[in-house]
């Protein structure tokens, strides 16, 4: 059988830069009034920095939302709307402009790689594609500077999901999980999110709790001392 490659149990775990190659896992869901990034109005955008405790987990850290105001003729498809229920124009949602709160979410991401040592965030998500497309577009259009995230390398959670618990969609993969799930909450960013940061934790924490198995596994395998040939 073939397993992860070893590492002792006792063994000091490796930190998280050194756990992604230099990449620090953050994982983002946007909600917005389309499908198409370059005309489509973004939002909103929240955030979940990944943490890693001494023995090698991970498990969601800090978390950062902000509700967007539509850029300056933005597209605004009424489907969308009615599918996330978002009205952009609603006085309570105390949107900001797209620079502004690009940057609000994008500080603590900064702080968070400078004192984790890694390189840049790796944006983690469910159809990563779909919000690191979105992101992009809204930095490029806003003007904003040193996006933190990769331009392009992402974790998908559809493709973990699937390997994991053979589900894609993420209430289903979130159940199979283990991981409660409120319909009711779902499609706001920041619940989405969330959850999709407890499912990323899930299945990295299952592939150490594998790896540290096998380690103790062959640990005893090769205490057993060796038969003596028969003369």
């Amino acid at each position: 059988m073939l397993y992860p490659s070893r590492m002792t149990p006792d063994k000091p775990s490796q930190t998280i830069n050194h756990r992604f190659r230099g990449f620090l896992p953050v994982v983002v869901d946007v909600e917005t009034a389309g499908f198409n990034a370059c005309s489509d109005a973004l939002l909103e955008i929240a955030a979940v920095i990944i943490d890693m405790d001494a023995q090698g987990f991970v498990h969601p850290g800090e978390t950062i939302s902000r509700h967007i105001e539509p850029f300056p003729g933005a597209n605004l498809d009424p489907k969308a709307l009615a599918f996330n229920g978002i009205d952009p124009n609603h006085p309570f949602r105390f949107a900001k402009p797209e620079k502004e709160a690009l940057e609000e979410v994008f500080s603590p991401i900064r702080q968070a790689i400078k004192t984790h040592a890694c390189k840049r965030a790796i944006l983690v998500g469910h159809n990563a594609f779909f919000d690191l497309g979105f992101i992009n577009a809204a930095v490029e259009r806003s003007g904003v500077k040193r996006n933190p995230f990769h331009p392009f390398s992402t974790f998908d959670t559809v493709s973990l999901a699937g390997l994991a618990y053979g589900q894609t969609v993420l209430a289903k993969a979130v159940a199979a999980a283990g991981i409660e799930w409120d319909g009711n909450e779902a499609h706001s960013a920041l619940y989405d999110t969330q959850k999709t940061a407890e499912l990323f934790c899930a299945v990295v924490n299952r592939w150490r709790e594998l790896t540290l198995l096998a380690d103790a596994e062959s640990g005893a395998e090769n205490a057993i001392p060796a038969r003596t040939p028969k003369e």
